[in-house]
């Protein structure tokens, strides 16, 4: 496609894709090809597309993950109702007292891995809060968050051991948390993390990464959960679209089940 001139090249690159979504061509949670596959294809710089894709990202047609890419959204797939919860709210639901411990609350350089996922510079700082996280005053999770300063000094050590990163930032500052990528995965207990959960060492942990945004597509923190595996089971319902036999089933509700812990005492 040739780009015209007098128009903005991002506004005209967005129009495209617009087009291209509302043809079809691109379906409901398909992905979008690269930026540098469209930065190819319409010879402009990845920040061009950058913007392209920000401006279909506001209209919610399109909807982004760090580290995977761009896709489609689906309106009639309603994702508001997959919610983007705390922890606190998560036990609430299950009709357990949530509290924490906080273990560390130290700024620190932020390692390389972590500086391209918070979008800050090498060589910048960030908070690192370490917490245990209890349900009715037992062990359930075991945390690590990192937080640009600009975030992190927001945040008051004490008030974590009963309220979260979420309600803080949002009640206290209006710094909303919009939008939550997740990575599952399974991982076995150290010695450090099997004293901290009181499980055995080399028990297996149900492991979440978790990437959560603020307004403006900002990285607000990045945080690495351990649950108990004996503790938390994650549930997913799965929507049917009526006559699409082999079309994506968009989710429509993955939640965590706990166990109670009075079961769970007795089986130990």
């Amino acid at each position: 496609m040739m780009l015209k001139k007098g128009i903005p090249r991002h506004s005209q690159i967005s129009q495209w894709l617009r087009n291209q979504i509302d043809k079809g061509v691109y379906e409901a949670d398909e992905k979008l090809p690269s930026e540098n596959e469209l930065a190819k294809k319409f010879d402009v710089s990845r920040v061009t597309i950058r913007r392209a894709l920000q401006s279909l990202e506001n209209e919610s047609i399109i909807y982004r993950c760090q580290g995977l890419g761009s896709f489609v959204s689906d309106e009639r797939a309603s994702h508001d109702l997959v919610k983007l919860t705390d922890f606190n709210e998560d036990m609430a639901k299950a009709g357990l007292e949530p509290s924490s411990v906080v273990k560390k609350f130290e700024t620190v350089d932020a390692p390389d891995w972590l500086v391209s996922l918070l979008n800050i510079d090498e060589g910048s700082k960030v908070l690192q809060i370490d917490r245990l996280r209890l349900g009715d005053d037992e062990p359930i999770a075991f945390d690590s968050t990192w937080l640009p300063i600009l975030y992190g000094q927001l945040l008051d050590k004490k008030k974590l051991t009963e309220s979260t990163i979420y309600n803080l930032l949002e009640k206290n500052y209006d710094i909303p948390v919009i939008r939550g990528c997740y990575r599952l995965s399974a991982e076995i207990a150290d010695e450090n993390l099997a004293d901290v959960l009181k499980v055995d060492e080399n028990s297996p942990l149900f492991v979440i990464d978790r990437l959560s945004y603020t307004i403006g597509e900002k990285p607000l923190y990045y945080q690495k959960r351990y649950y108990r595996n004996d503790k938390v089971v994650y549930e997913m319902t799965l929507e049917r679209t009526p006559g699409n036999q082999f079309g994506n089933m968009p989710l429509k509700e993955f939640i965590p089940v706990f166990s109670s812990i009075e079961k769970s005492n007795e089986n130990t």
